[in-house]
């Protein structure tokens, strides 16, 4: 056993049912003046409104931002901030989705250090600690209640970009499973896909020398022992009620635990990151509009099976943790499981053109830090044949070439 660990969190996780009735007391300990980061569906919801009176009746000076976006144009970041400069907010409060949520966290960027997204794209670039943020999740999936992580949609490129620094990480998450109650299913499915592939690429990432300087020339410093720990406890929670609480959104025990899944895989791959399925995302998306989630979650199973002769001790502790017998079930039941709650099972599913595979193949690699953490390496002819037996949906395809 490698004993080296790290650990990057909120400085609280509060979670449970009701939890969000302490977003006042939590608030009131951070600042006066919140700017409250949301999306217009939101902003007119019957609980949002009664946690926006609670606020206003803790004597917090509050207003509303409902412009965020899906995906987040980097355009509407810099207007919203723009525009929001005169409330000269101390403190910034994100409530919904990841989208409201990584919009939250650029608004307080922006209105602490000035400057455009674009000058912090990437890794280790924010200069220092942004506004107070407070995270109040409303989906189960992208974790970024817990992760130093923003993700944009930059018009200017083909692929999505991302602000990577410890800075990022809020303050406080407030992670209440009630308020994923009326998440239609398709939603659900999206979200909790995307966080179970959160939590498979953090557990099966590569594991670096533990240098003294690791942690500080990098966001994700691929798997150690705490990140596996969050982890295997998010396959466990995600497998255990992610199709329960698509069947059955009013399910409050499988709507917790896909939430602290959801939070848990964030915890985890907030530190060891994510690996190939998250890089030929990228441009799937850019080209096919699919959601995030559907995406990595289709690639997820082809990833795996590549992968499969690097990662052989870490497949049998997820099929321990999944309640299956053999190492061997886990890639089966994770393709089971995705198709079941309506994950499409092809790139020729999610509406890939068979002549960009090349292009797809060529972005991907381009991906360095998410291509350099899997853990089994992918040549040029090796991300083709990936692509190919996952446009095709031709598994064994990759398990054949893997073993060979």
């Amino acid at each position: 056993m490698q004993h080296f660990a790290i650990i990057r969190s909120p400085r609280e996780i509060l979670f449970g049912s009701g939890q969000r009735h302490a977003l006042p007391a939590v608030a009131k300990r951070l600042g006066t003046r919140a700017l409250v980061v949301t999306d217009a569906r939101l902003a007119g919801d019957p609980t949002f409104q009664a946690m926006i009176a609670a606020l206003c009746d803790a004597g917090l000076t509050v207003r509303i931002d409902a412009s965020t976006l899906p995906d987040v144009p980097v355009s509407s970041a810099i207007a919203a901030a723009d525009t929001q400069l005169d409330f000269a907010a101390d403190l910034v409060i994100g409530i919904g989705g990841g989208s409201c949520l990584d919009m939250a966290k650029c608004m307080a960027l922006l209105l602490t250090h000035g400057g455009r997204p674009q000058d912090y794209y990437g890794e280790l670039r924010v200069p220092g600690p942004i506004l107070p943020l407070i995270a109040v999740p409303t989906t189960a999936g992208t974790g970024s209640e817990a992760t130093p992580v923003a993700v944009l949609s930059d018009s200017e490129r083909t692929l999505k970009v991302g602000i990577s620094s410890p800075h990022l990480i809020p303050v406080a998450a407030i992670c209440d499973p009630d308020l994923t109650l009326t998440c239609p299913p398709a939603l659900t499915a999206i979200a909790g896909a995307d966080a179970l592939t959160h939590a498979i690429e953090a557990f099966t990432a590569i594991r670096r020398a533990p240098t003294p300087d690791l942690a500080q020339e990098r966001v994700f410093v691929g798997k150690n022992l705490t990140s596996d720990h969050f982890a295997l406890r998010a396959i466990a929670l995600l497998a255990e009620g992610l199709e329960a609480a698509c069947t059955n959104g009013a399910d409050a025990d499988a709507r917790g635990k896909v939430m602290l899944g959801a939070t848990l895989a964030g915890l985890a791959f907030g530190v060891a990151g994510t690996a190939a399925a998250h890089a030929i995302q990228y441009p799937i998306g850019a080209l096919t509009h699919t959601p995030h989630g559907t995406g990595v979650a289709c690639l997820m199973p082809y990833v795996m099976a590549w992968n499969a002769p690097a990662i052989g001790p870490e497949l049998t502790e997820i099929a321990r943790a999944m309640g299956l017998s053999r190492a061997d079930q886990v890639i089966p039941a994770i393709s089971a499981l995705f198709l079941r709650i309506g994950i499409p099972p092809t790139l020729r599913d999610l509406g890939l053109k068979e002549d960009r595979l090349d292009w797809v193949a060529a972005q991907s690699l381009g991906i360095a830090r998410l291509i350099q953490n899997n853990p089994r390496p992918l040549s040029p002819a090796d991300m083709r044949l990936l692509l190919r037996a996952a446009y095709d949906g031709t598994p064994a395809l990759i398990s054949h070439e893997a073993t060979a």
